[in-house]
């Protein structure tokens, strides 16, 4: 493997190409026409232009991006999350042309693709499930009476979906329809696809996903779990490993079910199994990620593993360098989103220019980033500017560091989730680790982030008035 065109754009483009300059492997980059200045242009050893902005103009045009490939003689095809990262027709389409897909096998990305077909072919595996319908409703009245068995409040799903979409929680039988209404027609906008089901809806979940790693000669391991609780939107914001609440037996029944069900679809490269953890720490599968996680940095960090660097060699058809027992959790990882996002006005997008963009250094601190000073922030695509991770020999010490990266975090001209970090960070439920996947809607609004705010800018203002005044006495000044 000499060249790889990584079909993606932003952080995890260069996050990549990294590693793959690392293995002596040229790269290729694609960008649309907004894209041009972006860094991982710039990072690449060759980069072609694949279309317009619109992302179905570009970054999903499989046949082009493949024909780019051939062209440049490239090996491989890295999708990187995202665009065609889970699309099995692309995957089948590089297999076709000789070009290795740094991914799972095609036919592994269709079962999993489906929340339904997934739960079909672990089911034989003695993994815990949420009860629910097995299968896509056709039959509204029918799938009213399954409900009412299984007791509501119930949990209405898109098969193919995904960040959400097409989710509906229904707390009686009397507004089940207009929701199912609602979900169908959400998941066919989003998705294309209408299919939907139901399942118990669990009260207080936790997120919890295990990282797992397949060779080609049916080795499986698990790199342990994330936390992803902390969430808007139904969508992560905060990750961290290892979770606070699960026991070594938990973590290792957990781990193995991960394993189990990468296995059911003969899996292939990188994955991640996602879980629901009940309030009396019961869990249960939800679906498998067949891709590269947003949140792996803090999967890498406490495991002092390249995620990439395995994902490469195992599509090169080596055998995995390491086995389960030689997997130990070092330290830990927490992960922050920083959304071109305004958190004081329920995290709508925030479109402008970086005016001022300073990234934070030191020990401990990592930032995954795809931007520079003076660039725009396009509306086209997911509004993620870059991924602040630090790390600790404790929680406590991720935590700590975390509060003080962000305040190095310099970023003006628009609005980012920055700030929503530090509120995180400074809750007690978060610290004490006593929280949900409700936390947002639990703890957190505008006005209790605006009232953090003041507070800091209060003792930032008592502090620097107490460094002066000490300066004062040091000069021997009157103050």
């Amino acid at each position: 493997m000499k060249k790889i065109l990584v079909a993606n754009r932003g952080e995890i483009a260069i996050r990549v190409m990294k590693t793959a300059k690392k293995m002596g492997i040229k790269t290729v980059a694609i960008y649309s026409t907004i894209d041009r200045q972006s860094p991982h242009v710039k990072f690449a050893d060759e980069a072609v232009l694949i279309g317009e902005a619109p992302s179905n103009q570009s970054y999903l045009l499989g046949d082009k991006i493949i024909k780019v490939a051939k062209e440049l003689n490239v090996d491989a095809i890295h999708p990187g999350y995202g665009f065609l990262s889970e699309n099995g027709d692309f995957a089948e389409a590089c297999e076709k042309n000789d070009i290795i897909f740094i991914g799972p096998k095609s036919h592994a990305i269709r079962i999993m693709g489906s929340k339904l077909a997934a739960k079909d072919a672990v089911k034989s595996y003695d993994i815990p499930m949420v009860p629910g319908t097995d299968k896509a409703i056709t039959d509204i009245p029918e799938a009213k009476k399954i409900a009412a068995k299984i007791g509501f409040p119930i949990l209405i799903k898109a098969s193919a979906g995904g960040g959400g979409k097409g989710m509906r929680v229904v707390e009686n039988e009397a507004e089940f329809e207009s929701q199912m209404d609602r979900a169908i027609s959400e998941a066919i906008n989003s998705f294309g696809n209408g299919s939907v089901f139901i399942e118990k809806y669990v009260a207080s979940p936790r997120h919890i996903e295990i990282q797992v790693m397949a060779d080609s000669h049916g080795n499986v391991i698990h790199l342990f779990e994330r936390e992803c609780s902390i969430q808007r939107r139904h969508q992560k914001v905060v990750e961290e490993a290892p979770s606070s609440v699960l026991t070594p037996e938990l973590r290792q029944q957990m781990g193995d079910a991960a394993v189990r069900v990468a296995k059911a679809c003969d899996y292939v490269g990188a994955g991640t199994v996602e879980f629901l953890l009940d309030e009396h720490l019961n869990f249960y599968f939800l679906e498998m990620n067949t891709r590269l996680q947003v949140e792996h940095p803090v999967s890498e960090i406490i495991t002092n593993t390249d995620l990439v660097e395995l994902q490469i060699q195992v599509a090169r058809g080596e055998v995995l360098p390491m086995k389960q027992e030689d997997l130990k959790i070092h330290g830990h990882a927490l992960e922050l989103r920083v959304y071109a996002e305004d958190p004081l006005n329920n995290f709508l997008p925030s479109v402008g220019t970086l005016d001022t963009y300073k990234l934070p250094e030191g020990k401990g601190i990592r930032v995954d980033n795809g931007f520079e000073e003076g660039m725009e922030i396009p509306i086209y695509y997911d509004p993620m500017i870059s991924k602040l991770i630090t790390y600790g020999n404790t929680r406590d010490e991720a935590i700590s560091l975390m509060k003080t990266a962000i305040s190095n975090y310099h970023i003006e001209g628009i609005k980012t989730t920055l700030p929503f970090g530090t509120f995180v960070c400074e809750h007690e439920a978060f610290r004490s680790g006593n929280f949900d996947t409700h936390f947002v809607k639990n703890y957190y609004s505008p006005e209790q982030l605006l009232e953090q705010q003041k507070t800091e800018a209060r003792i930032a203002a008592l502090i620097a008035v107490k460094h002066y005044v000490e300066e004062q006495k040091q000069l021997k000044i009157p103050s």
